[in-house]
């Protein structure tokens, strides 16, 4: 599809116009979510606007950053990664003045229904959008991020997530058997924001050595050498099992929950502090978790004559964009589909969610946290999914504590006495 702008004629009596618009990270399936609905609202009758970049002309009042939509372009389009109207963070929440040019912008566009597809941040856009119209325009929000962490029911995903783990899965599975063939460690740290969803989703499918999420640690903040303790420890129990290799994935959201002078000394190593988006989160791709970790983690080997090599990388940007596995391409095609049937049912103000292959609305109203921002939906470790996840991953628990032999060995390939062993990793015998 060509991103040429064609000029909109404004002064014709327009047919009822929808609006399209992609937020936030690129996710597998977007394209599928504006064939569908593209596909749809025309044979409604209606002319489908594409407006290219999320929010970001809209809140300089720009209308001409926009493209007509027909069949013919959009009818094989949900094959593809990435997003024919590519995307942006724009946060049009920022200031009012931005919001009434979203608003103005709209109107001259003769936007009478608007389609967001993106995360919390784009649905907490689209319901100030829905707040701020009075009525005049009746908007849609498509849940759509890799992090899965938008409050759907039960285990419904949001889409996209399911192509990154399925990709994220296989570049574990062969970075495992790297790990194997080289005698070494490698420390992947995964993208999701807050969540360790999508961590825990493809070290679970790819059988990786362990999986360190936030959701794990229950105290409000984590210090970085409580993270590398728990890295250690499995490091430790894997070479006193004769394996001298391992994959451990982290979740980039443990970076969120780090306390503020270990921030601030990764901000220190990084020559600058650790910026915030447009909407106020922490850029976590500035933090470099991995390699803080990895850096302890040699260092307190090194100190005990132990030769480690540690290899950091980062999963998230290599999958973003993949073209979507069928789940995904299914999947959209359902939620486009669904959120024009929903608009024109006479509905608004609402995320649209499949659930039992029903389309269920979810009112923003009812999404929002006390501080009205969207709900974050967590990896709750007190289910049984969970815990065959920890099952499988080696790490030090309470099993490696009940044996005096034992804890010898694992002291011993740690290069502690067995007395320091137990000073230090003590805690982990309470699971």
């Amino acid at each position: 599809m060509t991103t040429m702008f064609k000029s909109i004629n404004l002064d014709v009596a327009p047919r009822e116009t929808v609006g399209l618009l992609v937020g936030g990270g690129p996710a597998p399936g977007i394209n599928g979510v504006i064939a569908a609905a593209t596909i749809e609202a025309i044979e409604q009758g209606k002319r489908v606007l594409g407006i290219f970049d999320g929010f970001k002309w809209l809140a300089r009042g720009d209308t001409a950053h926009v493209k007509e939509l027909t069949i013919e372009e959009v009818s094989r389009i949900h094959f593809q990664g990435g997003s024919i109207l590519r995307t942006s963070r724009e946060n049009p929440t920022e200031s009012p003045q931005k919001m009434a040019n979203v608003l103005s912008a709209l109107q001259k566009l003769n936007v009478h229904w608007l389609v967001t597809i993106g995360g919390d941040d784009t649905a907490f856009s689209a319901s100030q959008v829905v707040a701020k119209a009075a009525g005049a325009i009746r908007v849609v929000h498509v849940p759509k991020t890799i992090d899965n962490d938008l409050p759907l029911p039960g285990l419904t995903p949001t889409f996209g997530y399911e192509t990154a783990r399925t990709m994220g899965a296989e570049i574990l599975r062969n970075l495992m058997e790297d790990a194997r063939t080289t005698s070494r460690w490698y420390f992947v740290t995964a993208m999701g924001r807050h969540t360790g969803h999508l961590a825990l989703g493809m070290s679970k499918a790819a059988g990786a050595t362990l999986c360190i999420i936030p959701e794990e640690f229950h105290q409000p903040k984590v210090t970085l050498a409580e993270i590398c303790d728990v890295l250690e420890g499995a490091i430790i129990k894997r070479r006193a099992m004769e394996r001298s290799h391992g994959v451990a994935v982290l979740a980039e959201g443990l970076s969120s929950k780090l306390v503020d002078e270990d921030l601030a000394e990764l901000g220190r190593r990084n020559l600058a502090s650790v910026e915030l988006d447009e909407h106020g989160h922490m850029r976590l791709s500035e933090v470099n978790l991995g390699k803080a970790v990895s850096d302890e983690v040699e260092r307190r080997f090194s100190a005990r004559k132990i030769k480690l090599t540690i290899v950091e990388k980062v999963i998230g940007y290599e999958v973003r964009c993949a073209a979507p596995v069928p789940f995904d391409c299914e999947y959209t095609r359902d939620l486009g589909y669904a959120a024009m049937r929903f608009l024109a049912g006479g509905g608004s103000a609402a995320m649209i969610s499949m659930q039992g292959g029903k389309m269920v609305p979810m009112f923003f109203k009812d999404m929002m946290d006390e501080h009205g921002r969207t709900k974050v939906r967590f990896v709750d470790t007190s289910t049984e999914s969970y815990q065959v996840a920890r099952e499988y991953m080696i790490r030090l628990g309470p099993e490696d504590f009940r044996d005096d032999k034992w804890v010898a060995q694992l002291a011993a390939n740690g290069g502690y006495t067995k007395e320091e062993f137990l000073e230090k990793f003590g805690r982990f015998a309470q699971g």
